[in-house]
């Protein structure tokens, strides 16, 4: 019996050691944090957009005699863990905290102080939010989410103030982008955030029966109130309108699958661009479609990210290579896996 029994435990041992070897390489393998330096311009340069449009009606948001009386926020966020410095910021001081914030939020965008700056940014997201909760919406959330990954990993380690300060100031390898193990932890939380946040939309709108019988995308075409592009030349194209909306839920649900497949990937980013953009053109969500491109540009090739840096700036980005030792952490022993490993699980 134990002689039968040894292929199984030996099969079972080496599928546990491929296991963990493999959760390993996808986590703390060193990455170039290029990637996140991107990421933290986009995100931050929606961060000033969207919070600039809050200062069109400043009072009316955060004033004493706000659309939503503070008592009303408190009562309905009563069983909630929600803060928001708004509520400490007294009737005279708006237009100074709301300066404040702006402000926090343009050094976070070109990478000044990140390390603090990307941790208040957080905080003036969340802030502007939670006194508003009738007025959040989805791209409110990803900006949350974007800022809370980007202000965990060294989003200010490239294409930053803070990276050519540190050019100026010079010293041992001063002019190299060190790959690590924490650019690689925000990256992929924002990946895996990306994919739960595509799934539950998809079996959200599975649960009804307009996105079984193929109206769904007619009925949002035809909402005037959402309307920006006159779509309604597709109620003589009902088989048309029924692909669409089929294609749409089933690319939602499988994004979570098929993004992480390196032949299929150009295909699923290329179908959230149309999904997003055409969202913007005939929706007029243009700021939540861009978000989310934002989200999907996580699963760019860190590599091909930071050619494209280093052709538009020469010079300014050179990276150690991914499989070079790293003083990123206890973690850096990781380099010496396969490089094969490395590349299946990117």
């Amino acid at each position: 019996m134990r002689r039968a029994l040894n292929p199984v435990a030996r099969y079972l041992a080496d599928l546990a050691r491929s296991l963990a070897e493999g959760w390993d390489a996808f986590w703390f393998t060193p990455a170039d944090p290029t990637l996140l330096g991107l990421l933290r311009v986009l995100t931050g340069a929606m961060l000033l957009y969207t919070h600039a449009v809050w200062g069109l009606a400043l009072d009316d948001f955060f004033g004493p005699r706000a659309w939503l009386d503070a008592e009303l926020v408190r009562a309905l966020q009563a069983d909630e863990s929600a803060y928001s410095f708004w509520w400490l910021v007294p009737p005279g001081w708006l237009w100074p905290a709301f300066a404040a914030s702006m402000a926090v939020l343009a050094l976070f965008t070109i990478g000044l102080w990140t390390r603090v700056t990307s941790l208040l940014a957080l905080v003036v997201a969340i802030s502007f939010a939670q006194r508003t909760p009738a007025a959040q919406f989805g791209l409110d959330q990803i900006n949350v989410l974007l800022t809370l990954y980007l202000t965990l990993g060294p989003s200010g380690r490239t294409l930053s103030v803070d990276r050519w300060r540190a050019r100026r100031r010079g010293g041992p390898g001063a002019d190299r982008v060190t790959p690590s193990v924490a650019a690689n932890v925000a990256r992929r939380l924002i990946q895996v955030h990306m994919c739960v946040i595509y799934f539950f939309a998809a079996t959200s709108k599975l649960q009804g029966p307009a996105w079984w019988d193929g109206e769904a995308m007619w009925r949002a075409f035809a909402n005037l109130e959402y309307q920006s592009a006159d779509m309604t030349w597709l109620a003589w194209c009902p088989r048309l309108l029924n692909l669409i909306t089929h294609v749409s839920v089933l690319w939602e649900l499988s994004f979570c699958v098929l993004v992480w497949s390196p032949r299929l990937r150009p295909l699923v980013l290329a179908g959230a661009v149309v999904l997003h953009v055409g969202i913007g053109a005939c929706l007029g969500m243009w700021t939540f479609g861009l978000i989310m491109l934002v989200g999907c540009a996580s699963f760019l090739p860190a590599e091909a990210v930071r050619q494209l840096m280093a052709a538009l700036a020469p010079g300014r980005a050179r990276a150690t290579p991914a499989g070079a030792a790293s003083p990123a952490g206890p973690r850096g022993a990781v380099a010496a896996l396969p490089h094969a490993t490395f590349r299946a699980a990117d």
